[in-house]
């Protein structure tokens, strides 16, 4: 039996994940995201689908960031009517990124007299398709196709989906964890797979700091407090927020560093933290131990929630050593532009970035060393340090990639893997390693592809 791959999204790009297997009788997508970063993304996405969305009749979603997430909304309205799966945390925390967005296109539409990709009712329609399934729990679906959903270990609830049909499978595996992370447990295997789609973020470089991350996040929180400055750290609300707010407060309540004030200033990422206060299942087991023994690992002496614009200007006021954490993670965007904005031209700030930077971003930009950016029209001189610890990456770097590939082929030989989801040189370089070092068959399709496979 012969069925096609469609690469819609997610290639030759980081972002805007969207893939489609096509049996010829059941269409069904792996997520529906945005493309982000560059200021022709806006443009991109509100582009309509290459394909018929009401022709769709599955999406299967590996988990709620924005990039993979962030245009299910617009596909409903487009058209779509199917069943979407995805795991209970997937689900939960989708909706809060979908109100978050939805408020800002809001903004964005009556600053620049442009159309929100979706309204409302959008994602009040989108929401009751939703449907939810636990890891390794089979959905059967029409044409013979089963698919499960097994742990990546990226963030709360992400998951790889396999569809399996007269014998054969096809792995989508979303983003993959980068192991060993604060909260989440390693990621699964995937074995005896004909075909992998998979992503490479992170395809040509390795995470050199994983085992340090705690001993630099440590050195930069001691040097503010030296030189009672402001250690700003950009986090994307949704995983690596939380895994910050984690490492700080083992590192304050195990006496490793005083109590400093601490300002989350990101109503997004609170209203995340909560609802990974009450998902510890889909913890790694250490981590779910020190909660129910009593330990909200996301409060800690000094720390504060700023949910308000008033509250968000009062920060600056403070004038003792803090850490200040808001969105969004690559600055495109959020309160992190407004602490940018006050506190990049004092040398006492340290810029710490803990996450992948885009290019074309401001993060990025500062982080290859600009003395100069442009915020919100506004000149900005850069005095203040810029650093990085790769190690918060809540992506697999080059060498976990290729061992999930190797430990899930030993005994079984793939048709083909697909290395998606990375930037062009990313890509083709882990497709190399790939051929080079394990023999397997891999390629970089291009985007809107339409590869034939033996499923």
């Amino acid at each position: 039996m012969s069925a096609t791959i469609g690469f819609y999204g997610g290639v030759g790009s980081v972002t805007g994940a969207n893939f489609m297997l096509d049996t010829g009788k059941l269409a069904v997508l792996v997520d529906c995201g945005l493309e982000q970063g560059d200021k022709f993304a806006a443009d991109r996405n509100a582009e309509p689908f290459v394909y018929d969305p009401a022709h769709i009749d599955v999406l299967f979603v590996t988990h709620a960031h924005a990039d993979h997430i962030g245009r299910i909304p617009k596909l409903v309205r487009d058209g779509f009517a199917g069943v979407i799966y995805s795991t209970e945390p997937t689900k939960a925390l989708a909706q809060i990124m979908f109100d978050d967005a939805l408020h800002i296109m809001e903004y964005e539409a009556e600053r620049d007299e442009r159309q929100p990709l979706y309204g409302r009712q959008d994602i009040d329609r989108a929401l009751a398709l939703w449907e939810t399934a636990a890891y390794h729990e089979p959905i059967t679906l029409e044409d013979d196709v089963e698919a499960t959903f097994t742990n990546a270990g990226h963030i709360l609830g992400s998951a790889m989906v396999q569809f399996t049909r007269f014998g054969k499978k096809v792995v989508f595996t979303g983003d993959i964890g980068n192991a060993p992370q604060p909260l989440m447990a390693h990621p699964e295997v995937p074995e005896q797979y004909d075909y992998m789609v998979m992503e490479s973020v992170y395809g040509d470089r390795v995470h050199e700091e994983v085992e340090e991350r705690t001993d630099m996040l440590k050195h930069f929180i001691e040097e503010t407090i030296r030189k009672e400055g402001t250690l700003i750290i950009p986090a994307f609300s949704l995983e690596r927020t939380q895994g910050i707010l984690f490492e700080i407060n083992n590192l304050i309540e195990s006496g490793e560093v005083p109590s400093i004030k601490t300002y989350l200033d990101s109503p997004l990422a609170i209203r995340v933290t909560d609802v990974y206060r009450h998902a510890t299942e889909f913890m790694k087991p250490e981590v779910a131990e020190q909660i129910k023994a009593g330990d909200d690992i996301f409060t800690f002496e000094g720390l504060s929630f700023t949910e308000t614009m008033k509250e968000s200007s009062m920060i600056a006021r403070y004038g003792g050593p803090k850490i200040i954490i808001a969105g969004s993670g690559m600055s495109h965007g959020g309160r992190i532009r407004n602490h940018e904005k006050q506190f990049l031209g004092d040398t006492k700030t340290t810029l710490l970035l803990v996450g992948y930077q885009t290019v074309g971003s401001i993060g990025r930009l500062l982080q290859d060393g600009a003395k100069q950016v442009w915020i919100d029209g506004m000149q900005v001189r850069v005095k203040a340090q810029v650093a990085t610890i790769r190690g918060y990456s809540a992506h697999a770097d080059r060498n976990q990639l290729i061992d999930l590939v190797y430990n899930g082929t030993q005994d079984y030989q793939p048709k083909q893997v697909f290395v998606t989801m990375g930037e062009e040189r990313a890509s083709l370089f882990l497709t190399q390693r790939l051929r080079d070092y394990l023999g397997v068959n891999a390629i970089a399709p291009e985007e809107n592809a339409e590869v034939e496979i033996d499923f």
